[in-house]
């Protein structure tokens, strides 16, 4: 934990949120992506909006410590069982945190073009000031902040084998995105470990 003990808070205020920076090898980060593309059984994500069925480029996995079940954007789903580079990367991240987490919602972002719009994880499922612990995979891609009543925003770029972490009220005053980019040809995967609340 001495690593870290210098990790400072990203947002000026009404949040908090950690970038920890690397915390995988290029080796291991490589690895693990490698193993993710092809162990986790990826789907187009949904989401229903206005009465309007929408399917996504981006392709999403659930996984969790039971069938959990997470609804967002009017669509739900099911968590699956662990892989074992999921309970791995789990421990790693609940080690450095010190945060216990029952579930993650992974994306597959093919390229840069393929983004995520401005929103909040409040869903009540998760509780309330509740902890995302984002670990970052393949490409490195813009992250941006944007406070809902100030507008103020704050960007950084999350590299491979990263680990940025969303606490505190920060899901309740502030939203996040991923925006698009055509400068990026690879793919990135976003692991994003949470905890349901029943």
């Amino acid at each position: 934990m001495d690593l870290f003990s210098n990790t400072t808070n990203l947002l000026p205020y009404d949040g908090e949120t950690l970038y920890y920076g690397h915390i995988l090898s290029i080796s291991e980060a490589n690895r693990y992506f490698e193993a993710l593309m092809h162990n986790i059984a990826w789907q187009h994500d949904e989401a229903i909006i206005y009465g309007k069925h929408y399917i996504t480029k981006r392709k999403v996995a659930w996984y969790g410590n039971e069938n959990y079940n997470y609804t967002y954007s009017n669509t739900t789903k099911q968590a699956l069982p662990w892989t074992p580079e999921l309970i791995a990367l789990k421990q790693l991240v609940e080690n450095i945190t010190g945060t216990q987490f029952n579930s993650c919602l992974l994306n597959l972002y093919h390229t840069g073009e393929e983004g995520m719009a401005w929103h909040s994880d409040d869903e009540k499922a998760l509780g309330n000031n509740t902890i995302i612990a984002s670990l970052s995979l393949g490409a490195a891609r813009k992250f941006s902040f944007k406070h809902k009543k100030t507008a103020e925003k704050r960007d950084i770029i999350l590299e491979p084998g990263s680990l940025l972490v969303m606490q505190g009220t920060t899901q309740t005053h502030w939203l996040h995105r991923l925006p698009p980019t055509k400068t990026v040809k690879n793919a990135r995967i976003n692991l994003t470990f949470r905890s349901i609340v029943y």
